[in-house]
């Protein structure tokens, strides 16, 4: 069993191609490239989509919450590539299963996207997620993702 490899967010924009305010990702924490990790998003009040969702009470849109999970998947697939930054590879969505929400996430929380890659068939991967807040679930689905040419 290799070392856990801790990815920073310049790190990061090497291996997505997702910008402000779309990058769901702050640090990414690699436990077996290409297969497992966890990704951190820190929540905070500057959030775009808190000017909307909802004003009074921020919470953080359930959607955004299963795109951070998607994002930490995709950047753990391309942290298997040797020379990552000259990847010429994106990872893009193609369907999500089973989602449940299960509390809400709020400006000052530590979302963890815990993410394990079940199921691999040629360029197509099948995830299994899980988002946490002070250890506790929040947010879950399982997904499909497919490695293509950029």
């Amino acid at each position: 069993m290799s070392e856990t490899k801790v990815y920073n967010i310049e790190e990061i924009m090497k291996m997505l191609p997702h910008r402000y305010p779309f990058l769901l990702v702050d640090r990414l924490y690699v436990e077996e490239p290409g297969v497992k990790g966890y990704g951190i998003k820190n929540v905070t009040m500057n959030e775009e989509f808190f000017q909307g969702h909802f004003p009074g009470n921020p919470v953080m849109p359930g959607v955004l919450q299963i795109e951070a999970m998607a994002q930490t998947a995709g950047a753990i697939v391309i942290s298997s590539f040797e020379n990552y930054a000259e990847n010429k590879h994106g990872v893009y969505f193609m369907s999500i299963d089973g989602v449940k929400f299960r509390k809400m996430v709020k400006p000052g929380d530590r979302l963890e996207m815990h993410v394990e890659k079940i199921k691999e068939r040629r360029n197509v991967f099948v995830f299994k997620g899980q988002s946490m807040v002070d250890g506790q679930v929040v947010s879950e689905a399982e997904f499909t993702a497919m490695l293509a040419d950029k």
